[in-house]
């Protein structure tokens, strides 16, 4: 047990890898630790751990959030060769979140995961995906706005199509609507499920919009679109969050002891 002063739950929100200039920086995008305080929890933004380091993190953590990124989950974790070399890969990342998910689900602790992390869960749990949804024969462009990399953001992250939420699951408890509508902004998406994960939502196509493990200890949903855009404006996003920060703040009252008195 590890006792700390926060009386909020401490969410881990594993960075990306960039270079700016000549150096390599860890990075996370803002809306995504605004999402977290949202959610009503402290954002710990980690760089690339070790392999050694991934346990004593997740000591700290009531919750990990898995951030949607520019760049693809490599193709080698999934037994294929990369498609389009001209997008970008973050190969750091994929060392050490893909080992981390498991470990996540096994301790009980809280995972949302967006756009990116979502295709990381389904990868780091046995699942494939399609490295280009728009050429699966049947499928519909999910890239904002056709993938035009000047478009301005709020085409990009507009409302882009309904989900069906299936009914029983995990989602369907946070939302009752049966139907909603979302933002689209990913070229991958599943192919192969993997096993043991309930699907929660999909798209008109029938591309798998949100997943969670269905018999876990603890709370999981992930989901292909970008709830923390605007979210604070978006009724269904702020659902969705407090629905996490609510399980955080309960993983955190179950397994840290309170801090002695002095």
């Amino acid at each position: 047990m590890i006792a700390r002063r926060s009386s909020k739950p401490v969410v881990l929100v594993p960075s990306c890898n960039r270079v700016l200039g000549q150096h390599p920086f860890h990075i996370a995008g803002r809306k995504y630790i605004e999402a977290v305080r949202l959610a009503g929890a402290l954002p710990l933004i980690v760089p690339v751990a070790h392999a050694d380091e991934i346990d004593e993190l997740l000591d700290l953590a009531d919750g990990v959030l898995l951030t949607g990124s520019p760049s693809n989950v490599h193709p080698r974790h999934f037994g294929e060769d990369v498609h389009d070399t001209s997008l970008p890969l973050d190969t750091e990342r994929d060392d050490w979140t893909l080992p981390m998910i498991p470990r996540v689900i096994e301790r009980g602790i809280p995972l949302f995961a967006i756009c990116r992390g979502f295709q990381e869960a389904n990868v780091a749990l046995g699942g494939t995906l399609h490295q280009a949804v728009h050429e699966v024969e049947g499928q519909h462009d999910h890239r904002g706005a056709g993938g035009a990399p000047d478009a301005p953001a709020e085409l990009v992250y507009g409302l882009a199509h309904p989900v069906d939420v299936q009914p029983g699951g995990a989602l369907a408890k946070i939302l009752p609507e049966p139907r909603i509508q979302v933002n689209s902004v990913h070229g991958q998406g599943v192919n192969r499920l993997a096993p043991g994960l309930r699907i929660e939502a999909r798209a008109p196509d029938g591309l798998v919009e949100a997943f969670s493990v269905e018999h876990a200890q603890g709370f999981n949903l992930c989901v292909q679109w970008h709830p923390e855009w605007q979210a604070a404006t978006n009724p269904i996003s702020v659902r969705l969050l407090r629905a996490f920060g609510d399980a955080c703040t309960a993983y955190r009252d179950r397994h840290r002891a309170p801090e002695p008195p002095r």
